[in-house]
């Protein structure tokens, strides 16, 4: 469950919220030496003001790769090529675009929940086949289980507060 927070936390960061910040770029492949590559293993991700992102392309050849990656993501970012740097500027964020990030920002906690009630799903099955094995008593079952559920509970309260503290983030101007 843990895992399952630790991921949704580094999607979390992924999201813009008007702010240049280098994690944006994280979640961007780029198809370079015939395989796709995250950003950070090609270049290197700076942010010279609150504003303005810009990659530091180290080969060359790549600098295409890089610059058509970050445009055709869904971070809505065009940057500017100079040289082997591209200069991302980070536009002030519209009302329409909050929105819609909201959406996404749910959606990703939904996957996130979804995840930790797979756990839950699989770890109530093992106690059941424990049980069934009479290696385990019906009432120590009965106790794990509602320790499992307690746990559920907890990370998806830690979701739900991770997702509140970002969508007010994204809504301040």
């Amino acid at each position: 469950m843990n895992l399952s927070i630790s991921s949704y936390q580094r999607e979390l960061q992924t999201i813009r919220t008007g702010r240049a910040n280098p994690k944006m770029l994280d979640s961007i492949k780029v198809d370079v030496y015939g395989q796709k590559m995250p950003i950070s293993q090609v270049a290197t991700i700076s942010v010279p003001e609150p504003q303005m992102i810009t990659v530091q392309v180290w080969d060359k050849s790549n600098v295409g790769s890089v610059d058509n990656a970050i445009r055709t993501s869904e971070l809505n970012l065009n940057p500017l090529v100079d040289g082997q740097l591209l200069r991302i500027a980070i536009p002030k964020l519209t009302e329409e675009r909050r929105k819609e990030l909201i959406k996404i920002l749910k959606s990703i906690a939904e996957k996130a929940k979804v995840s930790i009630r797979n756990i839950r799903r699989d770890s109530l099955e093992d106690l059941k086949n424990e049980q069934k094995s009479n290696s385990l008593s019906e009432d120590d079952a009965k106790k794990k289980s509602n320790d499992i559920q307690k746990l559920t509970d907890t990370k998806i309260a830690e979701i739900d507060k991770k997702l509140t503290e970002k969508e007010a983030e994204i809504i301040k101007v």
